[in-house]
């Protein structure tokens, strides 16, 4: 989400604010939490000028509203084979917003560079026993590559019948790495409380001053039989949170199981992906390949047609018209209410 100064013009903002200008002519605005989903970020601020007077013989008010309406996009497009495609350009996609075209495609750029924060949720839980100590110390070497000091910054949260957040966040690697560490197995699985919660607590409270890129990297076997929250609820706070979600099995039976559909239906919702190394060693591979995605997307920012600030969920539809190329993103966001 963006933060925006005021000053006399203000832009990039949805929504109905007022300030005072002889207060603060220089505030920051803060958005409203119900905010766009993961790829779709809304935020929210002022536009015409409007005079106000509290009393008689006092000096007038001055007051700025505005409504402006924008979504930010992030996307990832692919070959047939799989591979990254970094080279297209605004004229090579079509986008449908709640199944119509843009008003308008305000800026068009491949974003690799915005700061990252994410959450390592690790299913603890009895039925991940047999590889959770190789999947720690995999966890851990990603977090040493990936994160960038001053820049990046991640949390831990542990999760079997509960959640536990064993370290919040911070881009301290030595400190994120014995948090992976004081993880220990036993227990049922509340996968769906778990990114419920950490979509909730940590990454929509979150409120940096400039863009960020949010994810959720979930290590599980995707069996679920201990929540509160449905898949449907954990899927729609991850999409109020703007988070992306990857998904790591840890199933290794080489079959496609039940978790394993949990799993992808979690990632593909929020245009994330799941992995599925059926090889203890190809967990490594797993973690490189999200690393590698996280770097690798485009952004778009749009203003959508027919907008109403209503709060109710609107599709986003991205498709490539060059041939053989797949994009993913987000199935769409929940715009604020007014």
């Amino acid at each position: 989400m963006k933060y925006t100064r005021i000053v006399f013009v203000t832009t990039l903002m949805l929504g109905i604010a007022q300030v005072p200008l002889s207060a603060q002519s220089n505030a920051y605005i803060t958005p409203s939490p119900t905010l766009a989903n993961g790829s779709a970020a809304f935020n929210s601020a002022p536009s015409a000028l409007v005079t106000d007077s509290d009393q008689a013989g006092q000096d007038s008010v001055l007051t700025i509203k505005t409504r402006v309406d924008e979504v930010n996009l992030l996307f990832i497009a692919t070959d047939k084979h799989g591979k990254f495609v970094r080279n297209l350009g605004q004229s090579d996609f079509a986008i449908l917003d709640d199944h119509k075209p843009p008003q308008s495609i305000l800026e068009f750029h491949r974003e690799t560079d915005l700061p990252l924060e994410m959450g390592l949720l690790i299913d603890v839980s009895g039925s991940v026993r047999a590889r959770f100590d190789f999947e720690q110390q995999a966890a851990t070497g990603f977090l040493q590559h990936v994160l960038r000091p001053n820049f990046d910054k991640a949390f831990i949260l542990g999760f079997n019948n509960r959640t536990q957040l064993s370290q919040d966040f911070t881009d301290n690697v030595r400190l994120l790495s014995a948090g992976v560490q004081r993880l220990h197995d036993g227990g049922g699985t509340a996968l769906y409380d778990a990114v419920y919660h950490a979509c909730h607590d940590k990454l929509l409270k979150e409120r940096p001053a400039h863009p960020v890129r949010k994810a959720v990297i979930i290590v599980s076997d995707g069996e679920d039989n201990q929540s509160e929250y449905t898949r449907a609820q954990a899927i729609e706070m991850a999409q109020r949170a703007e988070v992306i979600i990857y998904a790591i099995s840890t199933d290794d039976s080489g079959l496609i199981l039940r978790g394993d559909k949990v799993l992808d239906q979690l990632a593909a919702a929020t245009g994330g992906r799941a992995f599925f190394p059926y090889k203890t060693k190809d967990i490594t591979h797993s973690f490189a390949a999200i690393e590698d995605e996280l770097r690798s997307q485009y952004a778009v920012s749009y203003k959508p047609a027919d907008f109403d600030a209503d709060g109710r969920f609107r599709s986003i539809e991205i498709t490539s018209l060059k041939k053989d190329l797949q994009v993913r993103a987000r199935k769409g966001y929940f715009a604020p209410h007014q």
